[in-house]
């Protein structure tokens, strides 16, 4: 692929960064205290062993030392601080402009996390007692900002440099070490990558990339390893965060440069060649800069969060061809600045990161897929980054 060059698609990509990424530097003060085959286990299983206690946990992302910060569910949903866990490495003290800087693996016995600051990933065994920090890595490349496991095998997207995705062995002492020969370019060498995700039972590896407007996909073999690439060019530019459900469909949020009103969701079917094809293109909702989304697990549902529009809009999926429609233009309103979500495991409630005001938006979601406000958790740092949840 050629190098991105044209200059209008670079700055309206770095104004919809902009919109995308309402973080600051912040001081620690602040801080508010086997074989090598791919296993058929679920991606999306979150969980807490042990103790019966479910846990929100998101990273501070600082400079000084990046740590996971776990956040105790109680059960109406509401949160509590309950410690911070270092992971060896470094934050950036600022946005990422990524999802799925944490993740909690298919079966819910370790936590993955990226150090964008230090080029290294981190990996955690979840006890009942909280994290067990059981290693620190190099990423395989630059600036890492999202991750992504099936079974025994991590992908990491690092979208500084060139940019690239690396593969890595996660082992049953939970520690990771690095896949030979599953380093891949992206399709450009300034993609602007923002997420990385399995789909297809592992099948496929994709990653959406802001500033060539493109989602490409790598096929995974059952070694793990990388073959061919595929892409597609986003239905509306700058697809950012998105959603893969087991069906092969993905839905991605499309920030549209950051355009006034003019942000999108996307649906795409994923073959297990790693071709792509459009299902529903550009719905939106009249809001702005929509960067992150999820998907319930009766896969009904998918809530983007609307950065510069500071609310979150509801779509309605049809789970028989992954049509999507808007069901509430605002579904509800947030703090400043709504970038990461994550959904409980049972889709009971729904979490928000606020980048603006350094806060967790806690919500029930109804059977319709409404959502009731049940906390806003403050104090949290600037510059924190990704949400994983039970």
């Amino acid at each position: 692929m050629k190098r991105l060059q044209n200059f209008t698609v670079i700055a309206v990509t770095v104004l919809t960064l902009a919109a995308c990424q309402k973080t600051k530097t912040f001081s620690p003060e602040e801080n508010a205290t086997n074989t090598d085959k791919i296993s058929t286990a679920s991606k999306k299983l979150l969980g807490e062993k042990g103790n019966g206690k479910k846990y929100v946990y998101t990273l501070n992302n600082q400079v000084s030392g990046n740590a996971v910060m776990a956040y105790e569910r109680s059960a109406n949903g509401s949160l509590n601080f309950a410690a911070a866990y270092a992971t060896g490495g470094t934050g950036t003290g600022t946005g990422l402009g990524n999802q799925g800087a944490v993740i909690l693996s298919d079966d819910g016995d370790v936590l993955l996390a990226v150090n964008p600051g230090s080029n290294d990933i981190s990996s955690f065994k979840v006890t009942g007692s909280g994290l067990q920090l059981k290693s620190t890595i190099n990423s395989g490349g630059i600036r890492p900002v999202s991750i992504t496991q099936y079974g025994k095998i991590v992908y990491v997207l690092n979208a500084g440099g060139d940019g690239n995705i690396s593969g890595f062995r996660l082992d049953d002492n939970q520690e990771l070490t690095p896949l030979p020969y599953s380093v891949k370019p992206l399709s450009s060498s300034a993609s602007g990558a923002a997420e990385i995700s399995f789909a297809m039972d592992g099948a496929v590896i994709v990653v959406t990339e802001k500033a060539t407007n493109k989602i490409i996909t790598y096929t995974i073999n059952e070694w793990g390893l990388p073959g061919s690439m595929h892409s597609i060019t986003s239905a509306t530019a700058t697809p950012f965060g998105f959603y893969a459900v087991g069906n092969g469909n993905i839905f991605v949020s499309e920030a549209a440069g950051g355009a006034a009103g003019a942000s999108k969701l996307s649906s795409y079917h994923i073959s297990n060649d790693g071709s792509i094809s459009l299902l529903t293109g550009s719905v939106g909702a009249n809001q702005s800069a929509a960067c992150w989304v999820v998907v319930t697990n009766n896969g009904k549902y998918a809530y983007t969060t609307n950065t510069a529009s500071n609310n979150l809009t509801n779509f309605n999926i049809n789970e028989n061809n992954g049509n999507i429609s808007v069901n509430t233009s605002i579904a509800s309103n947030t703090e400043m600045g709504p970038i990461d979500a994550a959904l409980t495991g049972n889709s009971k409630f729904l979490y928000v990161l606020n980048g603006a005001s350094h806060s967790i938006g806690a919500y029930a979601v109804d059977s319709d897929g409404s959502l009731n406000n049940v906390q806003t958790l403050t104090g949290l740092p600037p510059g924190a980054n990704g949400l994983a949840a039970k």
